[in-house]
Formats: C-alpha cells, sequence, structure tokens
C-alpha cells in the first residue's frame, strides 16, 4: 500500500530483552504518550519478521545501538535514516556519497594495495569536503544542519567480487575478517583526514560541543579493529587497520574532526553498475548469470567476470577455465561442472538459488558479514 517508500520500525534494547524473555509490550501514542495498548513482544517480533519475509517491509533499525554510536548526541538524537539506511544522523540533515570499487586495489599476487587505498580515501575525503559547500539542499534547515556538521559517506562497491577473486566463500570466517579489516583502514583512514582538514579549516561547528562523545565513539571503532581475529586476517591487513585507528584517535584529540561522520556503506546498485562491478556494496553476487531489464523494453545478460580469477588463483588450467566458464554460460550455474572440483563449491554460492541449482548462500551468512563490517562504518549498512 504503500508505493515508493520505505516502511521501517525502530526498536529499543528494552524492546528486544522483552522479546527474548517472551514479555509484554506497551504500545504509546506519539504525540500524547498515552498507553494505547499491550502486546506480546514476541508476537510482535514475529509479525515484523514475517512482514519483512512476505514483502521486504518493515525494515529494523536498532534504535539503542544507533544512538550509543551517535557522534553528535549533544546536538540531538538520530531518529531516523534515509530510505536506504545507510545514512544516520540527526534530523534535517543530508550526506553526499562516494564509494570505491575494491576490485581495483586487488593486486596479481591477490594482496591488499593498502597504500594505494589509502591515497584514494584521502582524496576522495577531501572532494566530498569540498562539495559540502558547493552542493545545493532542498531546504534551509537541511542546508544549515549540512554546513554544521558537514557529514560525509564513502562507501565501496565489489566486496563480493573482491572475496570470489581470493577463493574465499562468502560465507567464511575468512571473507568476514578480511572485510572488516578493510572497512576498518576505509573509515580510519577518512577520519584521520578529517582532523587533517580540521587543523587547516577548523573543526566542524558542533564539534566542541560533542567532542567526548565523539573521540569516544572513535576509540569504539578503535577497539573494535583490536579484534580483528588474528586467524582469520592477514597481517599486514589487520596491523594496518589498528594503526589508522591509532592515528585518528590521537589526530581528532588534538585537532578536532572536520566531520561528523565520514563512511557509509551504499546500495551502489546505479554506480556499482557504471563501474562494472559484479556485485553492490556489501553484498555478495545475486547470481552468477542475472538479467537486467532496460527501459526501452530490452534485456541485458550479465555474466559474472570474477570466476575466471578465482579458478585462476585455484590452480585451474586454461582449458579447464573456459570449460566451466562455457558452462555457466550455458547452464546458468557452476553446480555439475565436469572440470570443477565439487570442495571448491562455496567460492561460488550467489545470494539466489539459481535455475538450475541448489546452492545458494544461507541467510546467517548476510547477517554474520554485516556483523563483521558495521563496527568500521561511521553510519550504516544498506541491506
Amino acid at each position: 500500500m504503500f508505493q515508493n517508500s520505505n516502511l521501517s520500525v525502530r526498536v529499543t534494547d528494552d524492546f528486544m530483552e522483552a522479546v527474548e524473555k517472551d514479555g509484554k509490550w506497551t504500545t504509546t501514542a506519539v504525540t500524547t504518550g498515552d498507553t494505547v495498548g499491550e502486546h506480546s513482544a514476541r508476537e510482535l517480533m514475529e509479525l515484523i519478521a514475517e512482514g519483512t519475509r512476505v514483502c521486504g517491509d518493515p525494515g529494523v533499525q536498532y534504535h539503542s545501538t544507533i544512538n550509543r554510536w551517535h557522534t553528535c548526541p549533544n546536538s540531538g538524537p538520530i531518529n531516523a535514516s534515509n530510505p536506504c539506511s545507510e545514512y544516520m544522523f540527526i534530523d534535517n540533515s543530508a550526506c553526499n556519497l562516494a564509494s570505491l570499487n575494491l576490485m581495483k586495489f586487488r593486486k596479481e599476487d591477490g594482496t591488499f594495495d593498502i597504500e594505494g587505498f589509502k591515497k584514494a580515501i584521502r582524496l576522495f575525503i577531501i572532494a566530498q569536503e569540498i562539495l559540502v559547500d558547493n552542493g545545493s539542499y532542498p531546504d534551509e534547515a537541511v542546508a544549515v544542519n549540512s554546513h554544521m556538521f558537514r557529514p560525509l559517506g564513502l562507501g565501496y562497491a565489489n566486496l563480493g567480487s573482491l572475496m570470489m577473486s581470493l577463493a574465499l566463500p562468502y560465507d567464511s570466517d575468512q571473507a568476514r575478517a578480511i572485510a572488516g579489516a578493510i572497512s576498518a583502514i576505509m573509515t580510519g583512514t577518512a577520519y584521520a583526514v578529517s582532523a587533517e582538514l580540521a587543523s587547516a579549516k577548523a573543526p566542524f561547528d558542533e564539534f566542541d560541543k560533542n567532542a567526548e562523545a565523539m573521540l569516544k565513539v572513535i576509540n569504539m571503532h578503535r577497539q573494535h579493529a583490536c579484534d580483528i581475529p588474528e586467524a582469520h586476517c592477514p597481517d599486514y591487513l589487520r596491523n594496518a587497520a589498528k594503526d589508522v585507528w591509532d592515528q585518528a584517535l590521537d589526530a581528532g584529540s588534538k585537532n578536532g574532526l572536520r566531520n561528523a561522520q565520514a563512511t557509509v556503506l551504499a546500495p551502489t546498485g546505479t554506480i556499482g553498475f557504471m563501474m562494472d562491478c559484479d556485485t553492490t556494496g556489501i553484498e555478495p553476487d545475486i547470481a552468477l548469470v542475472k538479467y537486467k531489464l532496460l527501459s526501452d523494453g530490452g534485456m541485458l545478460k550479465l555474466v559474472n567476470k570474477t570466476v575466471p580469477m578465482a579458478l585462476e588463483r585455484l590452480g585451474y588450467s586454461v582449458e579447464d577455465i573456459k570449460s566451466i566458464c562455457d558452462y555457466i554460460d550455458k547452464k546458468e550455474t557452476i553446480e555439475g561442472a565436469e572440470k570443477l572440483n565439487p570442495e571448491h563449491l562455496p567460492i561460488f554460492d550467489c545470494a539466489f538459488k539459481p535455475r538450475n541449482g541448489k546452492r545458494h548462500i544461507h541467510y546467517s551468512a548476510h547477517l554474520k558479514m554485516m556483523a563483521a563490517v558495521q563496527p568500521f562504518i561511521s553510519g550504516a549498512i544498506s541491506k
């Protein structure tokens, strides 16, 4: 019934605890605070889950957690998000977004180009900071807050492709640890650049009012960077993640910060397509072969380009790679490919079950990847 809009429910820790304990939940009127009714918290949660299963709405936002990670609580609470749900901040604010294609930082040997990544982050943060003063806004209140808080939203696309190219299943501890480290490097570097900008230009107007709270959140990010699992993450990535957060906290404490937020993970649907990415945002590939409807009524067939890279890393011959890719093109699945070792199937699992196959990524793997990445994002993740 709600066309062209998103329906979301915000829940508190108290509500989630009531669900766990099978307790009661009292609903109140927004305008007056009067009690409206009493319900089973668990039944309400089941209704929310069923609605989401059927049509994708309502989305659930965790109000208590969101405000615990709020960098500017003394300027007002976070009450809502943008429709895609990656931008969480005070009322009447806006954020300019940009995303980096992670595959561009994959070296031939499979290592990640940390220095190139950090240079790109610095360039993008400076460019987005300039855009704050040169952008147009829908009304005066949004314009005022955009200039007072200067929130930015740098993110990335092609995470799913990067993991596949490294011959790592999206649903693996290694993929989650590497994704967390890359996200940590991105946001830690972004805040360090924001502190550099603050030393040259001045912190954002409301920084002093929120300095203690913001630096506390920066330190929360930093502590999570120390918890990236050693067993599953290469040392060079893990150490870089810890180092950038040390730098961000140190520089932010000395100079303040130019921007109230630095990163989000947006859907990157259109720009991911423009950047020739196989996967968008935090997502795995939706399918190895997918179709895009065109505005003139036509259809575009898109075949995953990362599969050959993964097969090469696994040691397959040129002939075997061609045989497997020809099979995917014909059958729209990799399941059953004669030359493929069945043990390698999880690497090529996608979000959707293929027409001629049975395998797909379990829903819990999507949640686990979000849990690995979210501690290193200023805003939230569009999922």
